[in-house]
């Protein structure tokens, strides 16, 4: 059994939204995704979208998308992304796709591992941050923590953290985000959002106050799920 993750899937089965005009890297991407997912999870894996899932406007819009997701392998785990404008109640989310797991107001398990996150937002220092950006930075930043108190209230000692916009700003200083991930022990982060190469450049990677940080942007990953933790079959080692 092993943890994957993934962000930026940008979905779009129901909307028109071509995503080509990004880069000629989202060419057949839906295709890249498909045979990239088939050929590494297995049905007992675990699989963390970041956010920005489809381009659905509306919960019944994004049924086709899911419907893709539901078909391929493992067990999937979805975190908000500030192009999610379907995103409704945890509780009518799950009642449409039973199979799929919802991180928002709390936390998630894999194995002995707890998963927590919170969609972010652009952080202080970043170019353009706006008085609204402030405030709803701060209620980023109070669902991420609550998530990690429930967490850390569950009994878990270990957590991967999951945030759909970067957790710093462009400068790479630190931020309430990369602070509570740092006060409560987490071990990894991943995060999406970060797209082209002039985008990937402003996102933080590797060790960053005692915490991992990966990049998991679709593209970025060229469309390959990026694997955090993998358990071993004793019985094979």
């Amino acid at each position: 059994m092993a943890l994957y993750a993934i962000a930026d899937t940008h979905l779009s089965f129901t909307v028109e939204k071509p995503m080509d005009v990004f880069g000629g890297v989202w060419t057949d991407y839906i295709e890249k995704i498909r045979e990239n997912w088939v050929a590494l999870i297995k049905p007992e894996d675990v699989v963390i979208l970041a956010g920005d899932i489809t381009w659905a406007m509306r919960l019944e819009e994004a049924d086709a998308d899911f419907e893709f997701l539901d078909q391929l392998p493992g067990q999937k785990i979805v975190l908000k992304g500030n192009h999610d404008y379907w995103w409704s109640s945890v509780k009518k989310m799950q009642t449409r796709w039973p199979n799929f797991k919802f991180l928002y107001n709390n936390f998630q398990v894999y194995s002995d591992v707890s998963i927590c996150g919170t969609r972010g937002w652009v952080c202080p220092g970043s170019n353009g941050f706006t008085e609204k950006d402030e405030a709803i930075y701060q209620r980023e930043l109070l669902r991420l923590e609550n998530s990690l108190k429930q967490a850390k209230a569950a009994g878990f000692q270990r957590i991967i953290g999951v945030l759909h916009y970067a957790p710093t700003n462009e400068k790479m200083e630190s931020s309430g985000f990369t602070e509570l991930f740092e006060r409560y022990g987490v071990e990894l982060v991943v995060y999406g959002h970060l797209h082209t190469e002039f985008g990937f450049k402003a996102g933080i990677a590797g060790n960053f106050g005692g915490v991992e940080y990966r990049l998991v942007s679709a593209d970025y990953r060229a469309f390959i799920p990026l694997c955090l933790l993998e358990e071993k079959n004793e019985e094979n080692s």
